[in-house]
């Protein structure tokens, strides 16, 4: 079994920073990409941004400059440092990860969300 666990959400002003992690755990044999989305109150559900095994990474256009992922290749945690931030990035975050099993082949597997508030 493979479990992804966020951390790192909270209150926070305009302006402000905060830090996600998402540290991935279980009979992981490979992680392929991992990403970041997120979910507004009565939108649908966007990425964020994505890391490959390789280090190759991509943000939604409108993201670009505040908000940089990263990844611990060695501990499987995946990071979303969050710069500037303002109320309109208000949402759920939500981690993602695609990745082979020990037992169970390929999988993609989500984290249960890890709430940012941005405050005016």
């Amino acid at each position: 079994q493979v479990q992804l666990v966020e951390s790192g959400g909270g209150l926070v002003q305009a302006g402000g920073s905060l830090r996600l992690s998402c540290a991935a755990s279980g009979s992981i044999r490979v992680i392929y990409v991992m990403r970041w989305y997120r979910q507004a109150p009565g939108e649908e559900r966007e990425l964020v941004a994505s890391i490959t095994s390789g280090g190759s990474r991509n943000y939604a256009d409108s993201l670009k400059g505040r908000f940089t992922i990263s990844r611990d290749y060695a501990r499987n945690t995946l990071y979303l440092q969050m710069n500037s931030l303002k109320p309109e990035d208000t949402a759920v975050y939500y981690c993602n990860a695609v990745l082979g099993t020990m037992t169970a082949g390929s999988l993609e597997v989500w984290g249960q969300g890890t709430l940012v508030t941005v405050s005016s």
